[in-house]
This record gives structure tokens, sequence and C-alpha cells, in this order.
């Protein structure tokens, strides 16, 4: 993975590169880079963002930087560094960032409005409740995901652990629980939907449901955009053709969710993050 990376980054940039050829004749007021998640490291996000990124350019007069993060953990950095315009936010993420980093909501994301977070296990484990978790080696997923991390430590506060495996991606959480490295996981109904079904070998099921749903990720500008040139900026989006914003994933009339229990929760979680790598894992 990190030895890809470099080429990656170069095609993203030679995107960026290619669209500024283009406006050569103009005088760039600026750049805008826009943060994504890309778990899957895949290059497709490159053509999914090309017209977006053409239109937001033409509009703005600012050259168009795509930065895709492969996990959480990365998109974190950015976002502490303020180094992202604009950042395409699951919820975790944008909670974060809406909290800690001063970065501001403009549109919600296109999304499963009724996602809630899970704990898995196999279906042949004969646990019924989080409080057999307690003394076990448990995967969640990475910093910033909501359904991931921030529930499932949540719900389960107050439990001892043996060890935290925290996987890369909600796919990687299901194999640890496949392969026996972790007796549960913690992903959202629709990952378990998705990747489920792709580990053939293993039938899973679901120990607990938070009963809580998980605001719709949201399209976030970021403090290092003067004022005014935000305003703008939401204004160029909002009038955005239907189809380009759909592309990219975002609602531009919609409006935007609260996030003020999901800011709390992620508070709460902080205060006990310092633990999250001893062994055992006390929860309070």
């Amino acid at each position: 993975m990190f030895l890809r990376f470099p080429r990656r980054l170069f095609l993203f940039n030679l995107l960026g590169l290619t669209f500024a050829a283009c406006q050569s004749t103009k005088e760039f007021e600026g750049t805008l880079t826009i943060g994504v998640i890309n778990y899957g490291g895949g290059e497709q996000i490159i053509n999914q963002y090309a017209k977006f990124n053409s239109y937001l350019g033409e509009k703005t007069n600012a050259y168009i930087q795509l930065e895709p993060a492969f996990n959480e953990n990365r998109a974190v950095e950015r976002l502490e560094a303020r180094a992202w315009s604009l950042v395409f936010a699951p919820p975790g993420l944008a909670a974060i960032a809406i909290a800690h980093y001063q970065y501001v909501p403009l549109f919600p994301l296109i999304g499963i409005s009724n996602l809630r977070s899970i704990f898995v296990v196999r279906k042949d484990n004969p646990i019924s409740d989080l409080k057999q978790l307690e003394g076990k080696i448990v995967a969640l997923g990475q910093l910033g995901s909501a359904t991931g991390y921030y529930f499932p430590l949540y719900n389960l506060y107050g439990t001892t652990l043996a060890q935290i495996l925290f996987a890369p991606t909600p796919k990687a959480a299901l194999e640890l629980v496949a392969e026996g490295k972790a007796i549960a996981c913690a992903v959202s109904e629709a990952e378990l939907s998705l990747y489920g079904s792709q580990l053939d070998r293993t039938e899973f099921r679901i120990l607990f449901k938070d009963p809580h749903y998980v605001p719709l990720g949201v399209v976030l500008i970021g403090p290092s955009v003067e004022r005014n040139r935000q305003e703008f900026i939401r204004k160029v989006m909002s009038n955005s053709p239907s189809s380009l914003a759909q592309e990219v994933g975002y609602v531009p009339n919609g409006q935007v969710p609260d996030y003020k229990y999901m800011i709390s929760l992620v508070d709460r979680v902080n205060l006990i993050s310092s633990k999250l790598q001893k062994k055992p894992v006390r929860l309070f």
C-alpha cells in the first residue's frame, strides 16, 4: 500500500495539472484541495471527480487538486493540518472536523439515512450480548469512523477487553472475525451486507445494534478558505448541475444534519482514547 502511494498521488496531481493546462489563459486564484476517503485506493476516483473538478475550477478560477486518503487516520491528519479546502466527509470525520478544526458543513452527502452501527460475530459463536466480550479481542475501525470506532467504543464503555485490533477497512474487520483473530467487530449494517457476502466461507450474525441513527456525512469547507470565498463556493456548488452533484455524492439543496449528538459522542470517546493501545484495554 505505502509503496504504491506516490504513484497514485502523482496520478491525482496529474489530473489537476491537466485541468490547469486547459485553463492556461487564466491566472488561478489560489488552490482548492478536495479531500475524500478512498478505502480501496483505486484510481477510478479520478474519473468520478473529473467533471465536478472542472466545473468548480472554471466557476471559481481556482486550481483544483484531488487528494484522497486511504483510511480515516490519514484523513484526520489532513484535517488537523487544515490541508483540505473541501472535504467529502463521512459522519465520524465530519464530527471531528466541525468540533475541533473549524470546518463548516455546507451540504449533506447522499447516503443511507437510517445507518446504524452494529457488532458482528460469526454465526456459530454462542455469545448473546456485549457483556460477554469482556476479556476478549475485538476488531474496530480506524479513528474517525462513526460506525466502526466512535459508536462501538461508546457502547463498550465500562468493559475491559483483552485487545483491540484496528482494521484499516470494514472488510478487513470482518475478515479478522472470519479468521478467528477477533471474536467480534464493529461495522455498519450496510458494510455487513456489502462485504459479508464476499466472505462466502463465513456466515455472520448481528450481536448488537446501536439504537441511534448515524447522521449523513457532509461536504465541509475549511478554515483556510477566506469567508467571502466560502460563501461564493457554496453558491457555485448549490447551482451545480444535478448530474455533477450526484456523481460526487452530495445534495445541493439538502438540509445539513444535526451533529450535536455525534460530536458529544466523539468527545466522550476521546476521553478514553489514550487507553486503546494497552493490554488489557480498560474502557473507563
